[in-house]
């Protein structure tokens, strides 16, 4: 009986697991509709109206620059380690976003199955694994930085919402800096071996004949191990300043979109601040997809500092929500291109003929 009991709570642990990206995008959704219903619907159709086609290419131009940077920073990690060419890790970095934007999934499902297609190019799955890990600690370590930018450029901004928000910030940074330095603690103090030996030990407790299997030669934690090897300093150094530029860039797409809509009281300080913080914001809700509602909250919250009135804030947020649709759908294609021809090429087990 207790044995029934707990394989049941498994599976319902296990259901609520796998449902959690879609109920993330249910509320998402909802409180983005609620939030365009609540304001002028007219205007934010006018500011959406006034960026333009030459706009809405502006964005999305800016956009796939910063995929391409991000791509090239992927691509410096797995530098000298792997048979893949950098083209590999531009093409799957398209598709990483087109999942993480488009598809029911948390921010990082994009980066597991990123990995998985990276292993078509040759590459060893611990190794594929190992460099999104890696590239995410930089993602992530650098929109921190970026985000101190942000909130030390606002607090010096008059106002007491102003200064409430950057202080609000500052304090969610130092928590989010402790989580970064787990995430490389984890990586460098060969933790990750410890967890892939308790699993492989509860692996022979409930496999058949799993203790006849030999164990893998290249484990997630070796390969950890070697993209943070001496002599690879340069690199990974490259790689992260890259994801530093990669930021400082996205600032672009708020600049055109302004721009095109009229705003003309807006400096380079507080466009920084916007993607700053916002970016900050949608990362902090990386469990609702694509971070729907939660961009067009915080931006609505963050433009209203510098008198910007939620109607464009939120045309704002849509015209950000255009290069998703228009480079997701092609690298989704792209995804079910690369799975085709992986099947296709796929050897089939030999068949015995009967007598």
């Amino acid at each position: 009986m207790k044995e029934a009991r707990r394989s049941g709570e498994r599976r319902l642990v296990r259901a609520l697991v796998r449902r959690l990206p879609l109920l993330g995008t249910l509320i998402g959704l909802g409180f983005a509709v609620w939030l365009v219903a609540t304001n002028d619907l007219g205007a934010v159709a006018a500011a959406f109206g006034r960026i333009g086609v030459a706009g809405f290419v502006g964005v999305t131009l800016v956009r796939a620059l910063v995929l391409i940077v991000c791509g090239i920073a992927w691509a410096r990690i797995l530098d000298g380690l792997a048979p893949a060419p950098a083209s590999a890790c531009l093409i799957l970095r398209f598709v990483r976003e087109g999942i993480n934007v488009l598809l029911p999934v948390a921010s990082v499902g994009g980066e597991v199955l990123g990995a998985r297609l990276l292993t078509f190019w040759g590459v060893a799955g611990s190794l594929a694994a190992a460099s999104v890990l890696a590239d995410l600690l930089f993602q992530v370590g650098t929109l921190a930085l970026f985000a101190g930018l942000g909130a030390g450029l606002l607090s010096q901004i008059e106002g007491a919402q102003a200064a409430e928000l950057a202080d609000w910030t500052l304090r969610v940074l130092a928590v989010a800096a402790l989580a970064v330095t787990a995430f490389f603690a984890l990586q460098r103090t060969g933790i990750v071996r410890h967890v892939e030996d308790r699993i492989a030990a509860l692996g022979r407790r409930f496999v058949r004949e799993a203790e006849a299997r030999p164990e893998p030669t290249r484990r997630i934690q070796g390969a950890l191990d070697t993209v943070w090897g001496a002599g690879r300093r340069g690199r990974l150094a490259q790689s992260c300043a890259l994801h530093a530029v990669a930021w400082l860039l996205g600032a672009a797409e708020v600049l055109v979109v302004l721009t095109c809509i009229g705003i003309d009281h807006i400096g380079l300080t507080d466009i920084l601040v916007i993607e700053a913080l916002s970016q900050a914001i949608k990362a902090a809700a990386f469990l609702v997809p694509s971070g729907l509602g939660v961009q067009e909250g915080g931006l609505v919250l963050v433009c209203g500092l510098f008198g910007i009135d939620p109607g464009t804030a939120i045309a704002l947020s849509l015209a950000r929500r255009v290069p998703d649709v228009v480079l997701g759908l092609p690298s989704l294609l792209v995804w079910q291109n690369l799975e085709a021809r992986r099947d296709g090429v796929r050897p089939t087990a030999p068949t015995c003929d009967r007598p």
